[in-house]
């Protein structure tokens, strides 16, 4: 039987660098003989890629409690197909957004309530938790700058929206030990202390220097 592998998230809002550093982590657990699953969320799955298309591509207004009830079903196909397997085999599986930014988005941007997104997550995932969350945090200036163009219905939402996210992440992160790191250095500088984060979490996992998959 393999070794349970592990199950690392990247989180932040809009223009945080989160998709960026997750290819980069990805990409350095590979040169070292990792199985890596690289993935995201929401679409992570063929199913969920016409979930995404409904949560982030169409323009007709979407009420908030079916917006949370569409990321539950996307991540209910996502754990069950794709990230329980892969870590019960023992693989790393890096993924871009997870459970907390439904926590924050839909729980405290929305205004849905932490308690009844939880309840609704908890059902979705079967329980299924990230080793560690890492959040990359921006200003609202840095975020806007990076992108001046809104393409989705979330990066349409607004700039208090998107305000709140970002204050949602760092209150969130404090009360449930998210590792927060500043996004707005160079990327190599970024993805430095990404790994100093994810390496603790990573290093018993086969392949890992010294572990029994080595």
């Amino acid at each position: 039987m393999s070794e349970r592998g592990a199950f690392v998230v990247l989180e932040g809002g809009e223009g945080s660098g989160k998709s960026t550093q997750a290819q980069i982590l990805a990409r350095r657990l590979r040169s070292e003989g990792r199985d890596v699953v690289e993935t995201f969320e929401p679409g992570g799955t063929a199913r969920g890629a016409l979930l995404r298309s409904v949560l982030l591509d169409d323009e007709t207004p979407l009420d908030p409690r079916a917006e949370l009830l569409l990321m539950a079903a996307d991540r209910a196909q996502h754990v069950a197909e794709l990230i329980e397997p892969a870590v019960a085999r023992g693989a790393i599986v890096v993924c871009d957004r997870f459970s907390p930014s439904t926590l924050v988005y839909q729980g405290l941007a929305r205004g849905l309530g932490i308690e009844v997104v939880e309840s609704v997550d908890r059902f979705a995932a079967k329980g299924v938790a990230p080793d560690v969350v890492v959040v990359l945090d921006v200003s609202d200036a840095v975020a806007l700058q990076r992108l001046p163009e809104a393409s989705d219905r979330f990066e349409r939402a607004g700039a208090a929206f998107h305000s709140a996210v970002r204050g949602g992440y760092r209150d969130l992160a404090a009360q449930r030990g998210w590792i927060v790191v500043d996004g707005e250095p160079a990327p190599d500088a970024v993805a430095a202390a990404v790994w100093s984060a994810v390496a603790p979490f990573v290093a018993a996992t086969p392949g890992a220097a010294g572990s029994p998959g080595k």
